[in-house]
């Protein structure tokens, strides 16, 4: 088997252990609060695809709160995960390219009341 596959199916392996919010799994109204190594977000889903995000970044540029899309999230290399809008131990990518550093902790809280 050649490094490359060997490195792929390694990946494949890890993301089943990962704990993770995937974006099919949000609704309107939901909040998601991700801590990263240096940062805290907070993500409204306010659409498909589209969130109103306020922390990190975002706060330090004053753009707190902003409309943008999460490409999803990474290693930190050209791999990701499209379906994911937050994953412990993988840095999240908003639509404008800003990447966080690593995912430590994740928490949803429901817009219907629900956790």
């Amino acid at each position: 088997m050649s490094e490359l596959a060997q490195s792929l199916d390694k990946i494949v392996e890890e993301t089943v252990r990962l704990k993770e919010v995937r974006k099919e799994d949000l609704q309107f109204g939901d909040m998601v609060i991700v801590r990263t190594r240096n940062s805290v977000y907070y993500l409204l889903v306010v659409d498909e695809d589209v969130y109103l995000v306020s922390g990190g970044w975002f706060d330090r540029k004053g753009l707190s709160p902003m409309k943008a899309t999460i490409s999803g999230c990474t290693w930190g290399g050209s791999i990701i995960k499209v379906d994911t809008l937050a994953a412990c131990g993988l840095r999240l990518e908003f639509g404008n390219r800003v990447l966080t550093t690593t995912i430590q902790k994740l928490y949803v809280i429901r817009g219907n009341g629900k956790n």
